[in-house]
């Protein structure tokens, strides 16, 4: 199994201005708005404490890429039209945007795997791990199939999760983290997952339970255990589910206190910042007219809510 880092920490020996704006979108959006003059001065002052990385040019898996493109080619779908560039098979079509309601975004999703990902690899050194969704990796393995809606560097083939475009049994395991919250019908692409599983395959599939809204565009679903292991149950036997390290509920607590913090302003924030885990978790209805609350923007109250609702008629 080889694979090919295309991401490292950034230092002043290293540093490539362009490298640092492609490994660092929201660094290159504050350059082109001009709230800050250059990649190199955010490294300067912010980047290098902050162990930003930098992100090598596409070439660096180029042939990696080409041998893997011949290795996909037998277990494309038949039925599915599709057509080959010189970096990826793309199946996403006009249909399937408009069925699936697919846009293009200039959101980033960016994480290597954790510990239990890398066993799922490893394990499989010698097959072909589908990952559903990838993302953009910072780490291109021969042996895995990055699967995304997105043309990123290491994509591999380009489609929508309900309608894989592989078949039947064309995997030895399956990857899906933190994907099927974004995907319009998690239940179709479920049964998808499933059927390109080979006999005697692995899945492992992560889903958020109390992460705000986030990433692609379309967030349409939350789910508890119980949610996801419904999702699995009528095609696949389920081994365990479970919560790890890297989603225990620190994480979302943090985060949805983080990003609190984020939507308040001058003395508002401060004293936000300044309360204590005992003045929260209190009457919630004495908290309601306080400025903590008040003066969240409904953007952040959509991204942050305890429930959404939703109004309607039929005309």
């Amino acid at each position: 199994m080889g694979f090919y880092n295309l991401e490292e920490i950034v230092t002043n020996k290293n540093f490539d201005e362009e490298s640092y704006l492609i490994a660092n979108p929201d660094v290159a959006e504050a350059v082109r708005k001009g709230t800050i003059k250059s990649g190199y001065r955010h490294f300067q002052f912010f980047g290098k404490n902050e162990k930003r990385k930098i992100r090598f040019s596409p070439s660096v898996i180029s042939k990696a890429k080409r041998k893997k493109l011949e290795k996909i080619k037998p277990i494309l779908r038949p039925d599915m039209e599709y057509i080959k560039t010189s970096v990826y098979y793309d199946f996403l079509n006009d249909e399937l945007r408009s069925k699936f309601k697919v846009v293009d975004t200039e959101a980033i999703s960016s994480n290597g795997y954790d510990c239990y990902g890398m066993n799922l690899i490893n394990n499989n050194k010698n097959g072909l791990v589908l990952d559903c969704g990838a993302g953009r990796r910072p780490v291109y393995f021969d042996n895995v199939v990055n699967f995304e809606i997105a043309d990123y560097d290491t994509t591999d083939v380009r489609g929508v999760g309900e309608v894989l475009p592989f078949i039947d049994e064309s995997f030895d395991a399956v990857l899906s983290i933190a994907v099927l919250e974004h995907v319009k019908d998690p239940f179709l692409c479920a049964r998808e997952i499933a059927r390109v599983l080979k006999s005697g395959g692995n899945l492992m599939c992560c889903v958020p339970f109390l992460q705000p809204r986030h990433g692609y565009p379309h967030h349409y679903y939350n789910m508890t255990g119980q949610g996801l292991e419904n999702l699995f149950t009528d095609f696949l036997t389920i081994d365990e589910i479970t919560v790890y390290e890297s989603i225990y509920p620190i994480w979302s607590l943090s985060w949805i206190l983080r990003s609190w913090a984020a939507g308040l302003h001058g003395k508002t924030r401060k004293n936000f910042m300044k309360m204590k885990v005992s003045d929260l978790v209190g009457n919630v209805d004495s908290y309601l007219n306080m400025p903590f609350v008040k003066e969240l923007s409904m953007e952040k109250n959509l991204e942050l809510a305890s429930a959404t609702v939703l109004f309607a008629h039929r005309p």
